[in-house]
């Protein structure tokens, strides 16, 4: 019983390690986008975006280094902090993104049907 609930600790710890890169990459990526893209989509300004995605990937860390100090990654999970960030982030990389990527100027000069050519 104590193997598998180690292994259980494990993978409790190893989706909150996913969950960390996955909200860093959201915020390398907001940080890449021009911030009048965001308003052209309609989404809410860059600096909000920059704020929530900073205070989900500060969450992230916060929550993927706990088990190194002892604490249980189950209990971790269990938690609305973890879970919120994760949402948030997710939201900004499927609705966001997209949104915000056709905006983006400066990709090449002339123009095809089906992007710079």
């Amino acid at each position: 019983m104590n193997d598998s609930f180690n292994l259980l600790q494990y993978f409790f710890w190893l989706l909150l390690i996913i969950a960390f890169a996955v909200e860093a990459w959201a915020l390398f990526d907001a940080v890449r986008q021009p911030a009048g893209a965001y308003a052209s989509a309609g989404k809410l300004t860059k600096q909000w975006w920059m704020i929530i995605l900073g205070v989900a990937t500060a969450l992230g860390f916060a929550h993927a280094a706990a088990p190194m100090g002892g604490i249980s990654p189950i209990t971790l999970l269990l938690g609305i902090l973890p879970v919120a960030a994760f949402i948030a982030s997710a939201v900004y990389l499927a609705d966001v993104r997209p949104a915000v990527r056709e905006y983006r100027g400066g990709q090449g000069g002339a123009s095809g049907p089906y992007g710079p050519w």
